[in-house]
């Protein structure tokens, strides 16, 4: 089978409502999208399974919601106002904009003029007045990353659960970047959403956690679909760490546009801790950490020994409509079926699928087929594993392709059959193998139970 290309997707998630283009009718916002119906779905239920992943299935991480707009000091003190800049690159000739590292051979990506500006920086965050004034003296930023809030919070959580290391903060949440080149699809773009963990670490076992996480999280994406032959592990040479970081991991995916970051997992030392803990000292609202501090303000812990550490970070940190991207890049399959026909079908893992059961009548607007089928949905939905949709469009092989192309695992069809003979029973579809049988309607709970949830 030939590999996915971006066109292929790009015109599914447009043609099935998986993903629209922002504000289309008005020729769109470049770098911003809406999920839609089905898109929707996919998204929730991959945060869902990130998050069953990283606090329900683990006794040492707690979750966190924390607020968009980011006070200023907080991007002083971590270092963002400072270093989280792109060069950017001008071409005098077609006036495009573009990165400096884009940028080949000296010459422009559009037109190929070597009549280029020299690379300056551009920051990357969104800045916001605050308040009914907008004078330039009360502003916040957009945050840039979902982790500053978890470790200006981080004295809260301590103290509301009692953790000790090695423990971790785990967040989803909107970020903000004003990329200069927004580019291929929902990769890069300007309002994204993220998935992060900070997990904290006793200084000295940093860099063994960051190898169990560097595993830990290999293993995870296997478990969403991704083939172990397309993902690659990039360790980031020093000279190109971020500001924050001692060493990094990028998970790295055969996206259709090539190999690139999925997901990053970050030592991040102490820099992030210390530095908003010496901002407190600088404001004279707290001391550095140290045995004898009363301080309530440290952003500190007490290590083993009963004594006040500042811990070690290490941070998977997940672009949560990148994984989309790569699952639906994985799932997508283009099957020649023979005599001339094929079909388009999204083999996603079935607790991704954004419909996990269709039932569909045989006969369009039956009462009594009809009836069987808002029953039979009534009663799957109390099973609590996920969307039932009900295809009432009175053509069974068109229902059967379409659920094929948006990955519903399960069809069920309601025939006459089923409401003329007892027992009653149903038809049961397999998405990916296209297989059929009879199942009794007494019994069709405990199969699809079985089914999702085992």
């Amino acid at each position: 089978m030939a590999a996915t290309s971006m066109d292929q997707l790009v015109s599914l998630c447009k043609r099935r409502g998986f993903i629209f283009q922002n504000a289309d009718i008005y020729g769109g916002l470049q770098g911003v999208y809406d999920y839609g119906p089905l898109g929707v779905e996919l998204k929730n239920n991959l945060k869902a399974a990130w998050w069953r992943a990283m606090v329900y299935e683990r006794d040492d991480v707690e979750g966190l919601d924390a607020a968009i707009l980011t006070n200023q000091k907080v991007l002083h003190y971590s270092g963002h106002e400072d270093t989280f800049s792109d060069p950017m690159t001008d071409c005098r000739k077609c006036k495009g904009r573009f990165r400096a590292d884009h940028i080949k051979d000296g010459k422009c990506p559009n037109c190929g003029s070597t009549d280029l500006t020299e690379p300056r920086p551009f920051n990357l965050m969104f800045k916001t007045a605050i308040g009914p004034v907008d004078d330039g003296s009360s502003f916040g930023y957009l945050r840039p990353e979902t982790a500053q809030a978890i470790f200006t919070q981080f004295k809260n959580v301590v103290d509301s659960t009692s953790r000790k290391l090695p423990f971790g903060i785990a967040q989803i949440g909107k970020s903000f970047r004003n990329e200069i080149t927004p580019r291929n699809f929902i990769f890069r773009v300007r309002e994204f959403e993220q998935a992060e963990l900070e997990y904290f670490v006793a200084p000295g076992e940093d860099e063994k956690w960051h190898e169990i996480w560097k595993e830990e999280r290999i293993k995870w994406w296997e478990e969403q679909g991704l083939k172990r032959e397309n993902i690659n592990i990039y360790t980031t040479p020093k000279d190109d760490l971020a500001h924050y970081a001692k060493a990094c991991y990028d998970i790295e995916y055969q996206f259709p546009h090539g190999m690139e970051e999925l997901e990053g997992i970050a030592n991040r030392t102490d820099y992030d801790l210390g530095n908003h803990t010496k901002a407190q000292d600088e404001m004279n609202l707290t001391s550095h950490c140290h045995a004898n501090s009363d301080s309530t303000q440290k952003l500190c812990i007490m290590d083993d020994s009963n004594k006040w550490v500042v811990p070690f970070v290490i941070e998977p940190s997940m672009g949560v409509d990148r994984g989309v991207l790569a699952v639906m890049t994985e799932a997508y399959t283009e099957e020649d079926l023979g005599e001339g026909n094929s079909r388009i079908v999204l083999k996603l893992k079935k607790h991704l699928a954004p419909i996990k059961v269709a039932v569909i009548p045989l006969k369009k607007n039956n009462e009594q087929i009809m009836a069987k089928c808002h029953e039979i949905k009534k009663n799957l939905l109390k099973l609590g594993i996920g969307r039932v949709a009900l295809e009432n469009t009175g053509n069974i092989g068109k229902a059967y392709r379409r659920h094929d192309e948006i990955g519903t695992p399960i069809c069920i069809t309601v025939d006459f059959e089923t409401i003329e003979q007892q027992p009653e029973s149903v038809t049961i579809r397999d998405r990916d193998t296209m297989e059929q049988h009879r199942v009794n309607i007494a019994d069709l709970a405990a199969y699809l139970r079985d089914y999702f949830l085992a």
